[in-house]
C-alpha cells in the first residue's frame, strides 16, 4: 500500500514541528533551571517575602472573623500589633538580651574550646575547628609584655607596612559594613514584599492566574487556592509552636538555673521555624551553655531539650498542622540537606514550605480526573 506523496509530505512537516517544538521546550527549561541557580539567593529571598505576606494575610482575614472591617483596616491592626510586641520585648528584655547574648557567647566559645582540648587529648584530631589562635597565643607567651618606655627604642614600622595594615583595616571595615548593609536590606525587602502581597492578596493572585492559559485557568485557580490556604494553615501552626517552645524553654532553663535562659529561649523559639534540623541546633547551643554550670545542669538541660523536642512533635504539632501538611520526616531532612547544601541558610530555612508547595502540587496531578473525557464517554 503507498501513501500518497501529499500524506507523507504532511508526516513529515508534522515531525519537524514535533522536533522543533521539543527542542525549544528542551532548551527554555536548561534556560530556566540555568537562571533559578544562578538567581536562587534573589528567588529565595522573594519567596520569603511572599510566605510573609501569606502570613500577615492570615493573621488579617482571622481578625476579619472576629471584625467587620475593610482588609486595610484590619492589616494596619496586624501590622500594629506586632510592631507593638516586638518594641516591648525589645524594650522589656533589650538589656537583658544584650547581656545575656554577650555572656552566652563567651560561654559557648570557652565550651568550644574544652570540648576541642577534650577530643585532642584523646587523640581525635581537631584541625577542622576554626577557634582562632590570637587569645591563646597571647595567653601562652612566656616572655613578659614590651614596657611602653620601650617601644619608642624599638624600630618603626616602614610606609610599606602602615599602609598595609591601613588597608587591611580598611577592607575588614567595608566588609563588615557591607555585610550589615545587606542583612539590614534583605530584611527590608522581605518587609516591603510582606507588605505589598498581604495588602492586595487578590491583585497578585489574579495577576498570577492572568499569566496561566485559559483553557488550564480553572486547574491554576484550585492549585493556587490550595498553595494559599496550605501555607496559611502551617504559618498560624508554626507561629503557635514557636511560642510555645521558647516560652517552655525560657522557663525550664531559668528553673534549672542556666545563664542565658531567656536569649537561649528566643534562640529555640527562632530555629522552631526550621524543623529538625533547628530542633537540633537550639539544643546543642543549649547544652554547651548549660555545660559551664556543671554536669547536673547540663544533663537537666539536655533532658529538658528532649522534652520540649519530644512535645513540639508528638503532639504540638500533629495536633496543629494535622490539616495543613503530611510530609514523611525522612523525606523532609533529606529536602532540608539538600536545600541547605546547594542554596545555603535561606534553602534550609525555606524547605518545609518548598516542599509542601511541591507536594500539594503532586497530589492534585495524581487525584485529577478530566471530566470533559468522562462526560463525552
Amino acid at each position: 500500500m503507498t501513501i500518497p506523496a501529499n500524506e507523507r509530505q504532511q508526516v513529515r512537516n508534522d515531525l519537524a514541528w514535533s522536533i522543533s517544538v521539543g527542542g525549544v521546550g528542551i532548551v527554555l527549561f536548561t534556560a530556566l533551571l540555568a537562571f533559578s541557580w544562578y538567581f536562587a539567593a534573589t528567588l529565595l529571598l522573594i519567596f520569603a517575602g511572599m510566605l510573609l505576606g501569606v502570613g500577615l494575610n492570615a493573621l488579617t482575614n482571622a481578625l476579619g472573623r472576629r471584625v467587620h472591617l475593610s482588609h486595610t483596616l484590619r492589616l494596619g491592626i496586624v501590622c500594629i500589633a506586632l510592631a507593638l510586641m516586638l518594641a516591648g520585648v525589645a524594650y522589656l528584655g533589650g538589656a537583658t538580651i544584650a547581656e545575656q547574648a554577650s555572656l552566652l557567647s563567651k560561654t559557648i566559645k570557652s565550651q568550644i574550646t574544652n570540648v576541642k582540648s577534650f577530643l585532642d587529648n584523646h587523640g581525635v584530631d581537631t584541625s577542622f575547628f576554626d577557634l582562632g589562635n590570637a587569645a591563646p597565643a597571647s595567653s601562652t607567651d612566656a616572655g613578659p609584655a614590651p614596657s611602653q618606655s620601650a617601644a619608642p627604642h624599638g624600630p618603626l614600622p616602614g610606609a610599606g607596612a602602615l599602609a598595609s595594615s591601613g588597608g587591611a583595616i580598611v577592607s575588614q571595615t567595608f566588609k563588615l559594613l557591607l555585610g550589615t548593609i545587606s542583612a539590614v536590606g534583605n530584611v527590608f525587602i522581605v518587609l516591603f514584599l510582606g507588605l505589598a502581597f498581604a495588602a492586595q492578596p487578590a491583585v497578585y493572585h489574579d495577576g498570577l492566574l492572568f499569566l496561566v492559559p485559559a483553557r488550564h485557568r480553572a486547574r491554576a485557580t484550585l492549585i493556587v487556592d490550595r498553595i494559599g490556604e496550605t501555607l496559611e494553615r502551617w504559618l498560624i501552626a508554626q507561629i503557635i509552636v514557636m511560642i510555645a517552645v521558647g516560652i517552655v524553654t525560657w522557663v525550664g532553663l531559668a528553673v534549672i538555673g542556666i545563664p542565658g535562659s531567656f536569649i537561649l529561649g528566643i534562640q529555640a523559639g527562632l530555629l522552631a521555624f526550621i524543623p529538625t534540623v533547628g530542633a537540633i541546633i537550639a539544643g546543642v547551643v543549649v547544652v554547651l551553655a548549660s555545660l559551664a554550670s556543671g554536669w547536673i545542669p547540663a544533663l537537666s538541660a539536655l533532658i529538658l531539650f528532649l522534652g520540649v523536642h519530644a512535645m513540639e512533635s508528638y503532639v504540638l504539632t500533629p495536633l496543629l498542622q494535622r490539616q495543613a501538611l503530611d510530609i514523611p520526616p525522612a523525606t523532609l531532612f533529606a529536602f532540608q540537606i539538600l536545600l541547605g547544601v546547594v542554596f545555603g541558610i535561606w534553602g534550609l530555612a525555606l524547605a518545609l514550605p518548598l516542599v509542601a508547595i511541591a507536594k500539594v502540587m503532586i497530589d492534585h496531578f495524581k487525584t485529577y480526573e478530566a471530566p470533559p473525557l468522562a462526560e463525552a464517554a
